[in-house]
Order: structure tokens, then sequence, then C-alpha cells
């Protein structure tokens, strides 16, 4: 078992043994020795360990725990308002009983932020609830950054589109890593964030595209009451979504004045091409083969690739296609300005029911609007950042 994981089992023993005993007892003091040795044991390993905890899935810093799939703890946690755990190097063992205290008593009051939940003196452990929906977080609150790096992320799609273009290989853990990072830095502050990235350069924007379109495929998802896996499948989706571009000819992809035919054809086909990169790469990416097929073809039937016989699309390729819409004209290219958020939303409205799905095209607007003043456009010329204005 990992060291994470360690951790995690003997710090729900704790809990649970201290529901059952007084203060003084032996079997408390043992449990309460034995879960701040696994801390200390983890901190050894990871120095200021955070703990993420999204749904089914537990989250260490951004790997995902393994070894506790479908681990009960973690929605006793969430209800006592322990969504989110960080714990920095110089935790005492006195600060570590207090900690535990504090979570004993909510889990046992079943009310995070009651007023017999004592408050912690200690500053080295913080938690909190995290959320997308615009809960505020609990007492003692975590300290939220105000902005996540997205300089890693960046750099491992950067690196995919490497080892397509030089392998012909894709790997889905790189994806599904980026995608639990998103995940984070999403449910990580009081608004819901959505990242509207600014470009260093126009050759960015693949890069920073998939990193939108995941995070604003994520954000629906969630807004639209999905599971916690859904969010996660569209996401990997949504990142992957434009991948056919990397057999694209770079001037014809950056190309400033209007394309030929023959040019539009080959930018068309990256649909085709994404779908079979997928497909041939990775079996286990069948979801995303089809939004990368289907992310350009309208819900009238119009768009790319042509359909023979007229079908329905997937629900995912929906939520991509309005997605990849909003993120692509509200960032400047070589060929036209950025548009303001309040015309793509608008346009977005007066498409609905002819190019975008009309229930997901007035989910969007509604997520929109009303998470509206959470948002931020990142000015940094050097670092693409997310985070709430």
């Amino acid at each position: 078992m990992t060291e994470p994981a360690n951790f995690l089992t003997a710090f729900a023993q704790s809990l649970a043994t201290m529901a059952l005993y007084q203060e003084g007892h032996p079997a408390r003091d043992r449990v309460i020795d034995g879960a701040y040795q696994a801390l200390l044991d983890l901190q050894a390993r990871l120095p200021r360990p955070v703990f993420t905890f999204l749904g089914d899935e537990i989250v260490c810093g951004t790997e995902p725990v393994r070894d506790l799939r479908a681990w009960d703890w973690s929605a006793r946690l969430a209800t006592a308002g322990v969504q989110r755990l960080e714990f920095d190097n110089d935790v005492s063992r006195e600060d570590f009983e207090e900690f535990l205290e504090e979570v004993t008593a909510r889990l046992t009051l079943s009310a995070p932020g009651s007023a017999e939940a004592r408050p912690m003196r200690s500053t080295h452990i913080r938690f909190g609830t995290v959320g997308v929906k615009g809960e505020a977080l609990d007492v003692p609150a975590m300290e939220s950054a105000a902005s996540f790096s997205l300089n890693a992320e960046a750099d491992t799609i950067r690196w995919l589109h490497q080892q397509l273009q030089q392998h012909d290989e894709l790997h889905l853990s790189e994806a599904e890593a980026v995608v639990r990072s998103l995940s984070v830095a999403m449910h990580g502050d009081r608004q819901m964030i959505i990242p509207l990235l600014q470009l260093r350069s126009f050759d960015e924007y693949t890069t920073t595209h998939s990193l939108n379109v995941a995070v604003l495929a994520m954000a629906l998802t969630e807004y639209r009451g999905l599971s916690a896996a859904d969010v996660r499948a569209f996401g990997v989706a949504g990142l992957l979504h434009d991948i056919g571009k990397v057999r694209v000819p770079y001037d014809i992809l950056t190309k400033p004045g209007k394309l030929t035919p023959e040019e539009r054809n080959i930018i068309n086909m990256h649909t085709v091409d994404g779908a079979r990169i997928i497909i041939e790469t990775e079996e286990q990416l069948d979801l995303a083969a089809v939004v990368a097929y289907e992310h350009h073809i309208m819900i009238d039937g119009g768009g790319y690739p042509s359909l023979a016989f007229p079908r329905d699309c997937h629900y995912a390729s929906k939520i991509v296609h309005v997605c990849d819409v909003y993120d692509a004209l509200r960032t400047r290219r070589p060929y036209r300005d950025a548009w303001e958020s309040e015309r793509v939303i608008n346009y977005i409205e007066e498409k609905a029911g002819t190019e975008f799905d009309t229930e997901l095209a007035q989910a969007f607007v509604s997520m929109m609007r009303t998470f509206e003043g959470g948002l931020r456009v990142a000015q940094h010329e050097d670092q693409p950042v997310i985070g709430t204005a």
C-alpha cells in the first residue's frame, strides 16, 4: 500500500476509534500515535501533502490514490466539510490530535460549521469544502491559492503532441493526469473557475485551447449533474478533441488570411484524423475518439464531417461542441480578434436548436452567466493561469 493510502487508512481508523473512546483511553492514544506516525512517514516522501476528495476518487497532489478506490470515508469526510486537506511539515502531535478532535466532532454532529465544532488554533493543518457551485469555504477554512499555474499541464499537452508527431504514440495516463490536475484546480476556489488563457503566441493555440475546452466541458458536465466519472471522462475527451490537428501542416494551421478550399479540406480532416489516432493508439479512449470525430457536427446536420445518414451525436460531443465554439471565439487568432464574452453567449443562444443542442446551449449560457463574477482572463505573458477575479 502506498504512503498516502497508509496515512488515510490510519486517519480513518483514528476517527472511528475516537468516536468510541473518551480522552485518555489507551486505545484512543494508540490510534492517534499510529496515524501521526503515518503522517510523518508520508511527509518524509511527500512534503506538505494535499488531499482532495473528488466524488469517488481521492487525489494526493495531482495523483490518484488508486489503493483506496470507492473508499467510503471520502463521502463521510465531505459531509463533515473536509473535501480538501493540507498539512504543513511542522505539524506537531498536539496539532494533529486537535485536528482529529475537530473532525470527529463534525462527523458526530453531522453538521459542518456547527457552533459545537470547536475552531482550531493551529494553522499547520488546513481543510474546507470545495466546489464549482459557489459554496463558501467552511471555518476553519483552507487557504486557497489565488491562481493555479498550468505550466506543467501545458508542457504535458505539448509533449503528447510531440509523441504523436514523432512516434505515433498517445499516452492515456498523461492525459488523465492533466484532467485530474485541472479538476483539483477547478474545485479549489469559492467560484467556478473557467480558464480563459491569453496566448503567448499563435502556436500555443492548440495547447491552451485544449486545456480550456477540457475545463469548460468538465464544468458543464458537473453543472448538468452527471457523475464524477463522467466529468473526468468528458474532460479527457475535451482535452483530446483537437488531437487530429497534429496532422495539419503548421503553415495552414496558423495562416492569417482566408483558407483556400483545399486548405479548408485539410483543416476539416482533423476530426477524422483525431478519431483514427485515438482508436489506433488507445483502446480505452473510445469515447474520446467519438468526440474527436463528432465535435464539429451541428444539431441540424451541418458542420463536418458530413454524415451519409443523419443521426444524433453523443452527449459528450454536444457538450464539447458548445465549449469548443465558446473558447475558439473568445480567443484572438491570426485572422480575427477575440469576441467579447457576451457576444459569444448571445451567439450560442441564437444558434440553439440549429448548431447547438438546445438544452445544453441553455445550460451553458446559464452556467456562464451564473458564475460571471468568478471569471478572470489571465494577463501574464509567460505563464498560463486560471483563477478568480
